[in-house]
């Protein structure tokens, strides 16, 4: 989780909502990624794609049975939704997410029977240190957005 803290803060000097995410087989990292949508154009570059794609060439495969995924706020359902469609075995989150979140805030997509493959997920590792992060870039961002030009 350490790795996808620093991942965040990339994201946030980048001016992304600040998400970190690695993919990790046994004790290696095989891919990582930050949250890049505002700079790739791209609607899917979230820290956990990125994070499954870059896995993906790594490891040379499409399934990635045997892998965790670390990421600093709770999935969405897309990004929920590619972890199953590659097999990761396990997500590991540290914040939570009420609005959007697919691991039991917002929906518990992981829980649905009608999947073809079950994931493990926990969440709440480092979860002070990621919302503190969410929080510090949006809390930026409103003051910005007071101060005149």
């Amino acid at each position: 989780m350490a790795r996808a803290l620093e991942l965040a803060h990339e994201a946030a000097v980048a001016g992304e909502v600040p998400v970190g995410a690695v993919v990790v087989a046994g004790d290696r990292i095989v891919g990582e990624g930050w949250n890049q949508p505002i700079a790739t154009r791209d609607p899917s570059a979230h820290a956990e794609i990125l994070a499954l794609r870059a896995a993906g060439q790594t490891l040379e495969a499409y399934r990635l049975p045997g892998t965790r995924l670390y990421v600093t706020l709770e999935p969405c359902p897309m990004c929920l939704g590619a972890m199953i469609h590659a097999r990761v075995d396990e997500v590991i989150y540290g914040a939570s997410d009420p609005k959007t979140g697919a691991c039991g805030g917002a929906l518990s997509l992981h829980e649905a029977p009608a999947h073809n493959h079950q994931l493990t997920v926990r969440g709440g590792v480092e979860a002070d240190a990621s919302a503190e992060l969410l929080k510090g870039f949006f809390r930026a961002r409103r003051g910005a957005a007071r101060e005149p030009s």
